[in-house]
């Protein structure tokens, strides 16, 4: 797992959802730890599209539940994007 997109990601959604970094550890709910509602889940597709360049499929998303999972959707989705 590259570190320098935990901390890209990290640092992102601190900011954006108003967070302690703390809290975000690789084990924590997205849900639960960005106190998450529908519309904000949108927030985050968008944010996760934009900064990464990658594109998050709904079906997809419903698969990532910790941050964990967040990290390896982006690093395996951004390397496929660079490689087409």
């Amino acid at each position: 797992m590259d570190n320098g997109i935990i901390k890209s990601i990290n640092t992102l959604l601190a900011e954006e959802f108003e967070v302690d970094p703390a809290q975000i550890t690789p084990d924590a709910e997205l849900k639960t730890t960005l106190d998450l509602d529908s519309l904000d889940y949108i927030d985050l597709v968008a944010l996760t599209e934009s900064n990464f360049d990658c594109k998050v499929k709904p079906e997809d998303f419903n698969q990532i539940i910790t941050f964990a999972d967040l990290y390896a959707y982006i690093e395996e989705h951004s390397k496929k994007k660079e490689l087409i």
